[in-house]
């Protein structure tokens, strides 16, 4: 089981934690967030950690790549993809069974391809010379270093630019790059009808509001982390810090997040079936499901 990397993914408040503790706990298995928000300290109810999931038949299964940094703190992909290989390495080494959980596509992606990525410096030099050429001529050089999948690098200038500091700088450093290590993979997917998923979140949003979610916010806006970071960590942290900051009411703010989450579920979606489209698969299951199916589903898949 040690070469095989079991991945449970799907789109916001579809009950990926508690399905992936409960294989953990079957499997003799630990998990690996892929949520690019759980990785910070004191961003608990916003981004769902669910830690109590973790907690199953008397037994605490063991977590990692959450709780490793303070919030504020500029983490990306290529960060990720070193944690994950750290990680990874320490689970099998010990004979258990690797389990990644979450819900953000581009960080699950980078693990099942293999991004490469390096951690590529500001040059100003570098920036300096590329104000000669146009927007045109700058994506054309990156579309020669790299295969354009969306517009996000090509947005804006900034973007652009750094995307090609990045990819040139991968050309002339190629020892600096995360080499994945060879794995065996089965995604599952859980899967809800729409309805059901919005319905879901609007559940949740009311739990995790009842829970203390503004008051989490308010919290992190004391101890010191920027409002333009929090803003920029989107979602129930961009909405709630903009009520802190009285440039809306609550009902607004109630009204735009829950907006927003649905359509951060329909994103996710996207992602994951631009993911089927390029070849990775996706074993779908129905969520509905009572958890103890889902778990026997699942284990179907892997032979067990």
């Amino acid at each position: 089981m040690t070469n095989k990397l079991l991945t449970i993914t799907g789109p916001t408040a579809c009950g990926k934690t508690s399905l992936a503790a409960e294989l953990a706990y079957q499997l003799g298995g630990e998990i690996i967030s892929a949520d690019s928000r759980q990785v910070f300290r004191g961003m608990d109810i916003g981004t769902g950690k669910d830690l109590a999931d973790y907690h199953i038949h008397g037994v605490d299964i063991p977590y990692h790549l959450i709780d490793i940094h303070d919030a504020g703190y500029e983490y990306n992909v290529y960060q990720f993809q070193n944690d994950f290989i750290r990680a990874y390495g320490d689970i099998v080494g010990r004979g258990r069974m690797p389990i990644l959980c979450g819900g953000t596509g581009m960080y699950i992606e980078a693990v099942v391809k293999g991004y490469q990525l390096a951690d590529a410096p500001i040059d100003p030099d570098f920036r300096k010379r590329m104000e000669a050429y146009s927007d045109e001529e700058l994506t054309a050089r990156l579309s020669s270093l790299v295969k354009l999948h969306n517009n996000t690098d090509t947005e804006t200038r900034d973007r652009l630019l750094r995307a090609l500091e990045i990819n040139e700088y991968r050309v002339l450093h190629p020892d600096e790059y995360p080499h994945m290590p060879e794995m065996e993979h089965l995604i599952i997917g859980v899967l809800y009808p729409r309805e059901l998923v919005i319905e879901r979140i609007g559940i949740r949003l009311r739990q995790r509001l009842e829970e203390g979610m503004v008051e989490e916010v308010r919290r992190l806006l004391e101890s010191g982390v920027p409002a333009e970071r929090l803003l920029r960590y989107g979602l129930e942290y961009k909405h709630i810090t903009r009520y802190l900051l009285g440039s809306c009411t609550y009902d607004e703010m109630y009204t735009n997040l829950y907006t927003d989450i649905r359509r951060f579920a329909k994103r996710q979606m996207t992602w994951f079936r631009r993911m089927e489209r390029q070849g990775i698969p996706i074993r779908w299951i129905d969520g509905t499901q009572p958890l103890e199916v889902k778990v026997g589903e699942v284990m179907g898949l892997l032979g067990r």
